[in-house]
């Protein structure tokens, strides 16, 4: 059974409409306004295995803000309608990512309890055409409504911003990740860190 959610949120702010399924191949269409945080959803739905299809309209001729923050909201929400009963999955994971300069450390664990912790260091103001400061409102929205505690963490290195919210990005899908180990329990080719979605593993199962 396919696990997926459709989504159609409107504030005064934004109006959020489309679907996530967790159960993809990776394809996209993803239109929010701002290019950058674009990319960064293209690469978390391609890496995750996940399929979006997410158009965004907001007030960005006043900022940014209501845009990243309305779209974690949503997304958080979409992933823990999508999970159902939550029945055959790993509670807990996380990822290490290097890239560049820079070492991204993301840990999730689906527990209920939601909270985000989110210490990224980061010096430039914008990010091609994203607020830099804005992927805290991100997580902050994301979090609470996937009902999951959310460690978001940038270990080593004074990088490129962009490489930075490019690591941030693999290592919080790749956390997240849906990909199905085999009906022996084990991942289906290399050994990899606990992941919060994939079906019922070794480590840390309900």
């Amino acid at each position: 059974m396919s696990r997926t959610a459709i989504f159609n949120r409107e504030t005064t702010e934004t109006q959020i409409r489309g679907a996530l399924s967790i159960d993809g191949s990776g394809r996209y269409d993803v239109r929010t306004g701002i290019r950058f945080f674009d990319h960064m959803l293209e690469l978390f739905t391609r890496h995750g295995g996940f399929d979006l299809t997410l158009k965004a309209t907001g007030d960005l001729d006043v900022d940014q803000h209501h845009t990243v923050e309305d779209v974690g909201i949503v997304l958080g929400e979409s992933l823990l309608k999508a999970l159902g009963d939550r029945k055959g999955i790993n509670r807990a994971g996380y990822f290490v990512m290097p890239m560049d300069e820079t070492l991204a450390v993301v840990a999730v664990d689906l527990s209920g309890r939601p909270h985000a912790v989110v210490d990224l260091k980061v010096k430039a103001r914008m990010v091609g055409d994203l607020q830099s400061e804005l992927v805290h409102d991100f997580f902050d929205g994301f979090a609470p409504d996937c009902a999951a505690p959310d460690d978001v963490d940038r270990q080593l290195g004074d990088p490129a911003e962009g490489s930075l919210k490019e690591a941030l990005t693999f290592a919080t899908t790749n956390a997240c990740s849906a990909r199905p180990l085999t009906p022996q329990g084990r991942a289906t080719t290399q050994v990899r860190a606990p992941r919060a979605i994939g079906w019922q593993s070794l480590v840390n199962a309900y």
